[in-house]
């Protein structure tokens, strides 16, 4: 019975997606269910379903790494040239009269520090800041620590 069973079978099998089932292969085609499991089996449907499914994954996975790889160079390039438009302006006009320019240029730099995965805003808090400065500036003496138990 598996002799007519037409060669695009599996190829119908693959393209019926994930609803897919031995059933429907075998009622396009007007054989029995167990017809086209036998064939399926001999013919490691199943197997070749896996790998063909996992080179799709990969192939999607390029396509969309590459996207985002180009938009993220496009969204590059505009903030570079946003920071040079807003630096270039900056050299020719006061400082009182700058203010849209420096917020063009502060978005550029948060754009750019944003593509490359670098943090956009540098947050902490009051104890984070205490902590450092404490850290930063007291010396720890062993000797106030003699004289106090002694």
């Amino acid at each position: 019975m598996s002799a007519r069973i037409p060669t695009n079978a599996f190829e119908y099998y693959v393209a019926l997606g994930p609803g897919r089932s031995y059933r429907a292969v075998a009622d396009r085609f007007g054989i029995t269910k167990r017809a086209v499991a036998k064939h399926a089996t001999k013919e490691g449907w199943p197997a070749r379903l896996v790998r063909i499914e996992e080179d799709a994954r990969k192939k999607s996975d390029a396509r969309a790494a590459d996207a985002l790889e180009e938009m993220n160079d496009r969204h590059l390039k505009i903030a570079k040239a946003l920071q040079a438009r807003a630096l270039e302006s900056l050299t020719r006009m006061p400082l009182e009269a700058s203010r849209d320019v420096i917020r063009a240029l502060e978005l550029g730099v948060r754009q750019e520090r944003l593509i490359r995965g670098e943090p956009t805003e540098r947050e902490a808090s009051i104890e984070e800041i205490t902590r450092r400065e404490i850290a930063t500036l007291l010396v720890r003496d062993d000797r106030d620590d003699e004289a106090a138990a002694g």
